[in-house]
């Protein structure tokens, strides 16, 4: 069942700074193999629901395991039949503005 989510996983309880922990998770998800976008909110991640979501707890665990508490901000677009998803909704649009 392919699956779009955009999610955004940081530490709470460390200060003010997160990027050194966020560029882990977003690493942690590139590795995946699976495709990915990220942008200064959240990141796009596609593929399988179980694969999809075996990443998300993945990249969360690495807060976890250093004894962070986390916090998971997830959206999901289950849409059976559909791949791609994450350029071809922007591309249909983009092209609707182009008219």
């Amino acid at each position: 069942m392919n699956t779009l989510i955009a999610v955004a996983i940081a530490p709470c309880g460390t200060g003010d700074e997160f990027a050194p922990y966020v560029a882990e998770i977003v690493r942690i998800i590139r590795e995946s193999g699976l495709p990915n976008r990220t942008n200064s909110m959240f990141t796009e991640i596609e593929g399988e629901w179980d694969d999809v979501m075996a990443v998300v707890k993945k990249a969360t665990q690495y807060l976890t395991d250093q004894g962070l508490r986390a916090e998971v901000v997830l959206k999901a677009d289950i849409r059976p039949g559909y791949t791609n998803m994450m350029n071809n909704k922007t591309k249909a649009v983009e092209d609707i503005l182009k008219k």
